[in-house]
């Protein structure tokens, strides 16, 4: 008997974040109030979800994203690291790669190889991290529904990876917004289908530090 599940892949709601950083994996970086509601409202679109597990990424937002989704399914968060934001070498600095980081020669060098990225973490390495959580998820909730919360540069890299997709990508046609879930449905263990809901609303998807 085919056993079908559901892995759904939660980006983080907005992080409070006045100076524009890049904030990656920097400590510190909490939800705004439209945070919270982004987050408040994420809960509501799973509260009739089967779900059976929760595992969230170890960084502040995603901790925070959890809290009332755990409480609207009565489940206890599970941290799993390989749900973090992506390594990124503009960490900390105001400027990104599509936002004025060609424009300063100390930062070429960095900018070598955008298909791997020279940047930051290679795609394929983020891609079998992500994959690896996923598949714990869709174990441990057999048959039933699992929620992830992580971040968008991961989520979106996953899905473009069980798609088929080359890794390398345009960031600004992300459709990976703050507050959205993006469910995994499998069969067993093959990918049947993935859907996408924006119940935090549609938001701007370059949003600083992802």
């Amino acid at each position: 008997m085919t056993i079908r599940t559901t892995v759904h892949l939660v980006r983080h709601g907005e992080v409070h974040n006045p100076e524009g950083i890049l904030y990656g994996r920097l400590p510190g970086y909490g939800l705004s109030d439209t945070g919270r509601e982004q987050s408040k409202r994420v809960a509501l679109h799973l509260a009739g979800a089967d779900a059976t597990a929760l595992f969230v990424s170890p960084m502040q937002r995603a901790q925070e994203t959890a809290e009332p989704v755990a409480a609207a399914l009565g489940l206890e968060p599970v941290t799993d690291d390989r749900l973090i934001e992506a390594a990124n070498e503009f960490e900390g600095q105001h400027v990104s790669v599509g936002d004025g980081a060609l424009r300063k020669p100390e930062y070429w060098p960095l900018l070598r190889n955008p298909f791997r990225p020279s940047w930051g973490e290679p795609y394929l390495e983020i891609a079998h991290r992500m994959l690896g959580v996923v598949h714990r998820a869709r174990a441990a909730a057999a048959g039933h529904e699992a929620v992830c919360v992580s971040h968008q540069l991961p989520i979106w890299t996953l899905r473009r990876f069980m798609a088929g997709q080359r890794l390398w990508h345009n960031p600004t046609h992300r459709q990976c917004s703050l507050g959205s879930v993006t469910s995994c449905v499998f069969d067993d263990e093959s990918l049947v289908d993935i859907a996408y809901a924006e119940p935090g609303g549609a938001s701007d998807p370059t949003a600083t530090g992802a």
